[in-house]
């Protein structure tokens, strides 16, 4: 699958560190058709098919919210194509939320507000997770998700709280964030249990894992919407782009040890990292 350009404002120029990074955006941009979209919904397609009860999900206090995810969304051309029981309440929530998959290129998580304020997983439909499984995250509040990241939620978790509580109605925000893997594979789901990177590594051996994300503030249920664009450059295409090669390169030998281990790169992210020196623009 071909790439997309590497925007420099996701890749500064600094140590690794936990950042939010958001700035505004508009989600039906986010949502909308790709050139890339016959072969991405007909990978979505497939997962759904043959294997819904791992990438589809709802709890029942999440009903509300996927109706009125699906009002929100009802004008998008990504969604003109849409069959009929898309609409209709006679539909099952849960299979609305499966044909909605099937049309919408990203995936989409739903969060909603508990009485506690903080907001919780109530469900989604996920195709393409980076080694995570949708169902193992049902019910969790946001603080619960991020648990297995190394010291994310002492750094932000206040500030994710925040930021999702604040968010308001009909805004959409958006931000990136990347990882390493050795397979461009869209579905990385956890039960797939594709192999790491190992030494030694090449610029054909691994994948810079792009997430582009994007966060909508629902007004009736005060829900929001947690949308996962991925996409992958490889990492001799990596080394075309100067700015986010030194971005990576700088990142990877300044991660603790601890998110190295998390991210499985610890025994060969030197090597990547020296693969990005002196990355130079084609000519």
């Amino acid at each position: 699958m071909s790439s997309v350009p590497l925007d420099p404002q996701w890749f500064p120029d600094e140590d690794f560190r936990f950042r939010l990074g958001t700035v505004p955006g508009d989600a039906e941009d986010f949502f909308a058709r790709s050139n890339q979209a016959t072969q991405v919904l007909a990978e979505r397609t497939h997962w759904l098919r043959s294997a819904p009860e791992d990438y589809v999900a709802l709890l029942p206090g999440g009903v509300p919210i996927v109706e009125e995810f699906l009002e929100a969304v009802a004008a998008w051309p990504a969604l003109q194509d849409a069959p009929p029981e898309l609409w209709t309440h006679q539909t099952e929530p849960l299979e609305r939320l499966l044909l909605l998959g099937t049309l919408l290129e990203p995936d989409f998580v739903l969060l909603v507000p508990s009485p506690d304020l903080l907001f919780h997983v109530v469900g989604g439909c996920v195709c393409f997770p980076s080694s995570w499984r949708l169902t193992d995250k049902l019910g969790q509040s946001v603080a619960d998700v991020h648990q297995p990241v190394p010291q994310l939620n002492a750094v932000l978790g206040s500030q994710i709280d925040r930021l999702l509580s604040r968010l308001k109605p009909g805004r959409c925000i958006v931000r990136a964030n990347w990882s390493v893997c050795r397979q461009p594979e869209l579905n990385q789901h956890l039960d797939r249990h594709l192999p790491p990177l190992c030494s030694p590594v090449s610029l054909d051996d691994a994948w810079l894992r792009r997430e582009d994300q994007c966060l909508l503030a629902l007004p009736r249920t005060q829900g929001v919407i947690f949308g996962i664009r991925v996409s992958h450059t490889s990492w001799r295409e990596l080394r075309q782009s100067p700015v986010a090669a030194r971005s990576v390169a700088r990142t990877l030998r300044t991660m603790p040890d601890d998110m190295l281990e998390y991210k499985r790169l610890k025994h060969v992210a030197e090597e990547l990292a020296r693969l990005l020196d002196d990355a130079e623009p084609p000519e």
